[in-house]
């Protein structure tokens, strides 16, 4: 008589006794039928007869509960060289395994509790519902979004996006230094910035004074364009004036702390000019008189008072000079005490720079 047939399920290599044991092994709850293989004719020197069969489930199992996501992997913004982390909250996750992925790359970070990653910043940090990914120092090239899977069949998943935001940061090599140019010319500054978001750029004169990009010739009529700041990159002054002289300050911010900014030295170049207040003066004898003589030049120019007849005036008892600066200006004063004849007579102030020089004539009378 031959001995009874014996059937054997196997999941993968591993026997499996009964259908719950089974059933519990697998990752496919939801199917209603599986496909038995390895029945075996187990006859000592007898050839082994395989076949096939379908096993039905009884209905009670189908009700069977899957992992199910508690939660949204939530959006999360971070600044960059900060730490971050991404939450996969799972119910009923049983024998299941969770993993977490980059979406665009779909480079595999984690698996369970295992980090796959080589890189150094990402870890994990489980627990019994919570699948914590943690990325330390985040950089730009994290931003982007990440993958929380189940792998249930079919597989279930989330996608959270990170976004990493860099705070402004102005660029040297593309951006303008201190400028010289000449009066009347045209002058460009160029002031470049990265950062993301994209920062703005804000240009302001230091003093706080408006910004005049009009014709410097016609800044007190209707085409002169005056305002404390200016937006872009670049900022365009036509016929640039003594008026437009001085340092600017171009300020990027992008909302991300903090903004900064480059302050730019603009000079502008122009010859001598002179403008005296009074040149006929009257002083009785003995008594003492001042004369003003006012000048303007960039480089600042050299300045100094001489009699009519040529001689150079220096600081004594009988003459007292005095000199203001500022910018591009010159206050020239001189004092001359105690009148005598002698006195009366012409006086000159000179201005001289690299680019010019002139004069101006004061009379002195009885």
């Amino acid at each position: 008589m031959e001995p009874p047939l014996s059937v054997v399920l196997h999941f993968g290599s591993r026997p499996v006794s009964g259908v719950a044991e089974f059933f519990r092994s697998s990752n496919l709850r939801n199917r209603k039928k599986l496909v038995i293989v390895n029945g075996k004719r187990l006859l000592r020197g007898s050839p082994t007869a395989a076949f096939s069969f379908l096993l039905f489930f009884p209905s009670a199992l189908d009700h069977d509960v899957l992992p199910e996501f508690a939660e949204p992997v939530p959006n999360v913004t971070a600044i960059v060289g900060r730490s971050v982390k991404l939450p996969c909250v799972v119910n009923n996750l049983g024998h299941y395994r969770v993993a977490w992925l980059r979406v665009e790359s779909k480079t595999i970070l984690t698996i369970h509790k295992s980090v796959i990653t080589q890189n150094y910043r990402v870890h994990l940090s489980p627990s019994d519902r919570t699948w914590l990914l943690v990325i330390d120092s985040v950089q730009e090239s994290d931003r982007g979004g990440y993958m929380c899977q189940v792998n249930t069949v079919p597989m279930h998943s989330q996608v959270g996006y990170l976004d990493v935001l860099v705070p402004p940061d102005i660029v040297g090599s593309e951006s303008s230094s201190d400028v010289l140019v000449r009066e009347g010319s045209n002058v460009t500054l160029s002031c470049r910035a990265k950062g993301y978001p994209a920062p703005r750029i804000t240009w302001r004169r230091e003093d706080g004074t408006p910004i005049a990009v009009g014709n410097w010739q016609e800044q007190l009529g209707s085409t002169a364009t005056d305002n404390v700041s200016y937006e872009g990159e670049e900022l365009s002054i036509t016929k640039v004036s003594r008026l437009h002289m001085g340092p600017y300050l171009c300020i990027a911010s992008n909302g991300v702390p903090s903004p900064v900014s480059r302050r730019i030295l603009l000079q502008v170049h122009f010859p001598p000019m002179i403008w005296i207040p009074n040149q006929l003066i009257g002083a009785p004898l003995g008594g003492e008189v001042v004369m003003d003589c006012n000048t303007e030049a960039f480089p600042m120019s050299i300045n100094y008072w001489t009699l009519e007849s040529g001689d150079l005036i220096a600081e004594s008892a009988k003459y007292s000079l005095n000199r203001t600066e500022n910018v591009y200006k010159v206050h020239m004063r001189l004092r001359i005490r105690r009148i005598v004849p002698e006195d009366f007579g012409a006086y000159r102030c000179f201005a001289k720079n690299s680019l010019g020089s002139t004069e101006g004539s004061i009379r002195l009378y009885d």
